[in-house]
């Protein structure tokens, strides 16, 4: 006898999200989460996007998780009253060799099932906003923003009002298989008290620490975490544009290059970059703002000496070192390491905040 039947690791959005899925399908659920606040690493650290589903190969689960949970997402926010909105993208060329690029990227979406992008020449896209500087872009009308923590503020009371609970404050140390199937779970709450508890099913959405927790239990062919920051730099002030801005993806390594996000308040931050680190540490850099300045520069030349401020940054959990490509999202069920009960999901960064209904929709199918 197992004292609850499924447990699930880790309150950000997908966690959240999966255990609202689970709990909904009628499973007692209970989530364990080290900190004193649900989704507080890199659920509430990102952009807020709500991506459309442009970039991610084909067929991929990127693709698919982010397509359908983008729709998902947009119902769910209309249903519970969570803030969102659909403000638009601009997928901005700023070379005549990137004009070129759009009708890839175009062509990539609607392989993915996106065929609302629209093509605007460099007149039309300064139309919408005056203040960009480009040779062509695509408009993106589905991408939009949400209060990531008032999504999973949501998500949380469904899963409560469906007799899930949620447990802060309790970090997991281990986990380990028991004879005769099921869980044990060791964990550290307040107070530096350790205790076990068992479950029948086990879900992993730990983000940075699923590859260290999975490793502990025999054949999960866990992968190894890497930690990948983002930096954000702001402005004071009126935000020059109304919609976010993208630059075309760097050709080689597909990183999305720093853009212009704009958040529920119309506050505008630029972001995030890419540097790879060995430990966590939050605190941005003002010198990074240098190469922020030239990059914006080619979209904005408005941008003035002494505007950008550094503010905020976020971790992606990456399951790829530098300069090898990026692999899919990885959601390990019995299928793949052949343990009844456990499903571990490994390298959701973005689209993952997008994705989260749908990939808890695949949570729940592979413990069915």
């Amino acid at each position: 006898m197992h004292d609850i039947e499924t447990i699930v690791i880790g309150a950000g959005a997908v966690g959240m999200a999966s255990a609202r899925a689970l709990a909904l399908g009628g499973r007692e659920v209970m989530v364990l989460e080290q900190h004193d606040l649900i989704g507080s690493e890199t659920s509430a650290r990102n952009s807020e996007v709500i991506h459309a589903g442009i970039y991610y190969p084909r067929g991929s689960l990127k693709a698919r998780a982010c397509v359908r949970g983008k729709e998902l997402l947009y119902d769910f926010c209309a249903a519970n009253g969570v803030a969102c909105k659909r403000i638009g993208k601009l997928i901005v060329a700023t070379t005549d060799a990137q004009v070129g690029e759009l009708a890839n990227i175009r062509a990539r979406a609607a392989a993915n099932g996106v065929d609302d992008l629209v093509f605007m020449d460099a007149s039309e896209a300064g139309v919408l906003e005056p203040e960009l500087v480009c040779k062509g872009a695509l408009m993106s009308p589905s991408t939009g923003i949400i209060d990531s923590h008032g999504y999973m503020l949501a998500l949380q009371g469904e899963l409560e009002a469906n007799g899930g609970q949620v447990v802060l404050n309790t970090r997991v140390l281990w986990v380990s298989r028991m004879d005769g199937g099921g869980f044990r779970i060791e964990v550290l709450a307040e107070g530096d008290e350790t205790y076990a508890i068992t479950s029948r099913e086990l879900v992993i959405s730990a983000g940075h620490g699923a590859p260290g927790l999975a490793a502990g239990i025999d054949g999960t062919d866990a992968p190894k975490a890497y930690l990948a920051k983002g930096n954000y730099f702001k402005i004071d002030g009126k935000a020059p544009f109304s919609r976010l801005i993208y630059p075309v993806p760097t050709k080689n390594t597909g990183e999305l290059g720093v853009h212009v996000t704009l958040d529920l308040q119309g506050r505008v931050r630029f972001g995030p970059d890419l540097q790879w680190v060995d430990e966590f540490e939050y605190s941005v850099d003002p010198a990074r703002g240098e190469v922020f300045h030239d990059a914006i520069r080619r979209y904005w030349p408005g941008l003035k000496d002494g505007m950008l401020q550094a503010d905020y940054s976020g971790i992606r959990p990456k399951i790829h070192g530098p300069g090898e490509p990026a692999p899919d999202f990885r959601i390990d069920g019995s299928n793949a390491h052949g343990i009844e009960g456990l499903v571990a999901l490994y390298g959701i960064e973005s689209p993952g905040l997008t994705s989260s209904l749908a990939l808890a929709e695949e949570v729940a199918r592979l413990l069915s």
